[in-house]
């Protein structure tokens, strides 16, 4: 994967697709710094490590999940690294099996494609329809590194931020979860 090895400080000069512009607009308008790294389609956490060098922050796992009746639909926001089970998370949210959302509903919900998701794309969850889930380790963080709603650029955003004036402005009160570094333990 090509990574432009520069590390840019907020919106890039040039025009993006209307999602990304909306996310720069966003954080522009809450007053939240952040800095941007451009690449190449980078749609798994493999991908993202080069990246998260150039970042000086981990990328965030993000992972839309739907419940098997596929009417409660979950952003869970955890540590790249972090191993995911379902059924662990399924017990503690108290919901029936979950599973991955597919691509339509990425799209309908959250107006992201596949590789693409971010916690950036619930501005576009106008129905709040989506519950948004956060990893307690990620709270230890002083960064969140995640895409603006495309897979070709990612950002560094302040976590202090993001709790304090990017879900709050986005109306997406978090639920904490406390997923486990070896599943297998539990």
């Amino acid at each position: 994967m090509t990574i432009d090895p520069t590390l840019y400080r907020g919106r890039p000069e040039d025009r993006r697709i209307d999602k990304e512009e909306r996310c720069y607009d966003l954080l522009d308008a809450l007053g939240i710094s952040y800095e941007r790294a451009d690449h190449e389609h980078a749609d798994t956490i493999e991908a993202c490590h080069a990246i998260e060098e150039l970042l000086g922050c981990a990328i965030c796992k993000n992972l839309l999940l739907t419940n098997r009746q596929m009417t409660d639909i979950y952003l869970l926001l955890m540590p790249g690294d972090k191993p995911f089970k379902t059924k662990l998370l399924s017990k503690q949210i108290g919901s029936a099996r979950l599973s991955f959302a597919t691509a339509e509903q990425m799209l309908s919900t959250l107006d992201i494609t596949p590789g693409s998701v971010s916690v950036l794309g619930l501005m576009n969850d106008t129905e709040k329809r989506v519950r948004l889930l956060i990893d307690r380790d990620l709270l230890g963080d002083a960064f969140l590194g995640c895409h603006p709603c495309i897979n070709t650029s990612t950002l560094r955003l302040p976590m202090r931020d993001v709790m304090e004036k990017l879900l709050p402005a986005m109306g997406h009160e978090p639920s904490f979860v406390d997923l486990p570094w070896n599943p297998e333990e539990t």
